[in-house]
Parts: structure tokens; sequence; C-alpha cells
């Protein structure tokens, strides 16, 4: 008898041995069938978020090219900057008066210095022709100084004195800018020399004024009387 109750003290605890160790299994196997679903949850959620990324992405581009296509097809440009929330800044009206006032000032600066040049050109050219005109009336006196000089007897005191006085005359217009033209000996010019008679004279080549009978000046740049001159054919 007690070798029976052994034996089946024995079969019992192998049988609970077995149960526990196919209740481990069973634990373990729940736990890696619970680990796969949940690992299969993950890679689900992550393919569902790259696909409403690619999705989001893809609107994002069909919106660009819609707007892209928009303007193309005349629409105002503006609305991709309003769609995106980016509106074109205009201008404050204080802003464009500004502008207005400088752009009206700069015009009237320029027009008063073209104003001021063209008067400062009148003038000068008003001076010059008032200076001619002085000029021209005091030539006579001097060709009488020439003349009166020309056959006084120079050791006289008083035909010494109007030499004298003649020279000063003339230091004072060629200050002033008056020269007389040069003439004799040098080729005729019609911008500087009158002719009044031609001669044929074998010492002169032709077209070479040979003698002045009247005395021609300049002011700067400006004839004031031409040279009276005989000219060789």
């Amino acid at each position: 008898m007690p070798n029976k109750e052994n034996e089946n003290i024995e079969v019992e605890s192998k049988a609970e041995e077995t149960k526990e160790t196919a209740s481990a299994e069973n634990i373990k196997e729940t736990e890696e069938a619970a680990q796969v679903e949940a690992a299969k949850d993950n890679t689900e959620k992550a393919e569902d978020n790259n696909d409403e990324n690619t999705e989001k992405t893809g609107d994002s581009e069909n919106a660009e090219e819609t707007i892209k296509e928009e303007s193309k097809d005349g629409k105002p440009e503006g609305k991709e900057k309003k769609i995106f929330g980016r509106k074109k800044d205009k201008k404050d009206k204080k802003d464009e008066k500004i502008e207005e006032l400088t752009d009206r000032l700069t015009r009237q600066l320029a027009e008063f210095d073209n104003y001021r040049k063209r008067t400062e050109k009148e003038k000068a050219a008003n001076y010059i022709i008032g200076a001619k005109d002085v000029i021209e009336k005091i030539l006579p006196v001097v060709d009488n100084f020439e003349r009166g000089l020309a056959n006084a007897d120079l050791n006289d005191p008083f035909a010494d004195g109007m030499n004298k006085v003649y020279k000063q005359f003339i230091q004072l217009l060629s200050e002033l800018g008056v020269t007389p033209i040069e003439a004799v000996g040098k080729p005729f010019d019609p911008n500087f020399h009158n002719a009044v008679m031609q001669v044929e004279d074998e010492n002169y080549e032709p077209n070479t004024v040979v003698e002045e009978f009247q005395k021609g000046y300049m002011y700067k740049d400006q004839v004031v009387r031409f040279s009276m001159v005989k000219v060789a054919g």
C-alpha cells in the first residue's frame, strides 16, 4: 500500500509540473502574440501617418500648381499671396504725396538751373554787344591820334605829350581786350580783312595784303572793325 500511495503522489506531482509548464508556455505564447499585435498596430499607424503626410504634400503641391495656372491664365498673381496669407503692401498716401512733392521740387530746381544758365549767357552776350558799340565809337578817336602823330615832330614837347597820351590810351584798350588786327604782309582773310583795292605787285605773293588804309580791331574773339586793305592780285 505504501508503494501505491507513493506512486500516486509522484503521478500527481508530475501532472502538476506538466500543468505549470503548459501554463507558462501559454503565458509566453500570449505575451508574444500581444507583442506581435502591438508591433502590427504601430506599423499600421506609421503607414497611416505616412499616407496622411503624403496626401497633405500632394494637396499643397496641387494648390500651388492651381495658383500658378490661374496666374498664367491672366488672373492676378496677388491671389497666390492672399491664399498663403501674404498680402502686397500698398503705398501710404503720405508716401505718395512726399514722392509727388519731391518730384515737383526736383523739376523746378532743374528748370531754375536752366533759366539761370540761359540768363547768364544772355547777359554775357548783351555785355559784349554793348562793349563793342562803345569801342566802335572810340576807334575814330584812336585813328585821329595816329594821323596827327604821323606828321608831328616828336621832339616838340606838345607832340611828345600827345604821343604819351596815345600810348596810354592803347594800353588801356589792350587791358580791356581790344587788340589791332594784323594785316600788311599777311594772307588775305575775309573774316578779318575788307579788300577795297587789288593791285599787281611783284614784291608780294598773290592774295597777300600789301597796304592797310584803316586799321581793324578785335574785342576778345570778335571783330569790332574789319581792316580796310589793298590786296596783291
